[in-house]
């Protein structure tokens, strides 16, 4: 593998979290619309299990929050996601000012 392809998915399903962090720290996401709103915000597609895996993960560690809207399950950040959220953004700015 390249380098670059392996830093993309590092980057991408390695890091699946900050994607989830990031679609809802403005707005609550459905379940079902989750795996969508990735490819179509970011362009790649997560698969299935990982995804409800990293759902489920970060719903029980309180980074985001369980909601009904619409009848539906949906999912929100929580502040302690948006402050996950914001120190990693953080390191990334450090980062690439370092490379």
């Amino acid at each position: 593998m390249l380098p670059f392809e392996r830093f993309k998915k590092l980057n991408t399903e390695g890091n699946l979290w900050v994607y989830v962090l990031a679609l809802g720290k403005d707005k609550e996401i459905c379940d079902n619309e989750v795996r969508r709103l990735i490819f179509e915000k970011f362009g790649f597609l997560p698969g299935n299990i990982l995804l409800k895996s990293v759902l489920y993960r970060l719903r029980r560690q309180g980074y985001i929050e369980a909601e009904k809207y619409k009848g539906k399950r949906a999912y929100k950040t929580s502040q302690k996601g948006l402050a996950e959220l914001e120190r990693m953004r953080n390191f990334c700015q450090e980062l690439l000012q370092k490379i």
